[in-house]
C-alpha cells in the first residue's frame, strides 16, 4: 500500500512537470512563431509597426490590445478562426483578407515532413495555433 502511494506521488510530480514545461514550451512555440510568420507585418512589438506595413492595403492590428478592445477578456475563439482562417471558405493562400489563412499554411508545412499523415499534420495545425494564441495573451496590455 505504501508503494502504491509513493508510485502515485512520482506520476504526480512528473506529469505536473511535464505539463508545465509543455506550456512554457507552447508559449515559446507561439512566440517563435510569431517572430517568423506575424512579426513581418505586425512587427516585433506586436503593435502593427511591422516593416510590410506600408505595403498592405490595410493596416496590420495592434496585437498587444486585443483583449482591451474586447472588454478586457481575450477572446480565443474569434482569435482562433481570425488566426486559423480556414472557416471563411475563401480559397488562395490569403483568400479574400490580406493575412495568410494560417491553418492551411502550417497544416501544408506539416505534411512535408516524411512521414506525417494528414490528421497528424492537422494536429500539429492546431497545435500551432494554440501556441500562437497563447503567446498573444502573454502579450495583452492591461
Amino acid at each position: 500500500m505504501k508503494n502504491h502511494t509513493i508510485q502515485h506521488a512520482v506520476i504526480a510530480s512528473i506529469l505536473s512537470v511535464t505539463a508545465s514545461s509543455w506550456a512554457q514550451t507552447s508559449v515559446g512555440l507561439g512566440r517563435a512563431d510569431y517572430r517568423d510568420n506575424c512579426a513581418s507585418c505586425h512587427g516585433a512589438s506586436a503593435k502593427g509597426d511591422g516593416p510590410l506595413r506600408s505595403f498592405l492595403v490595410k493596416q496590420p492590428s495592434d496585437l498587444t490590445t486585443i483583449s482591451q478592445r474586447n472588454g478586457g477578456k481575450f477572446p480565443q475563439e474569434l482569435m482562433w478562426e481570425v488566426i486559423d482562417g480556414r472557416w471563411s471558405g475563401d480559397g488562395g493562400p490569403h483568400g479574400s483578407r490580406e493575412m495568410p489563412v494560417w491553418g492551411s499554411e502550417f497544416k501544408a508545412r506539416a505534411m512535408t515532413q516524411p512521414g506525417d499523415s494528414s490528421r497528424t499534420a492537422e494536429w500539429s495545425s492546431r497545435n500551432r495555433i494554440v501556441s500562437l494564441l497563447k503567446y498573444l495573451e502573454t502579450i495583452q496590455q492591461p
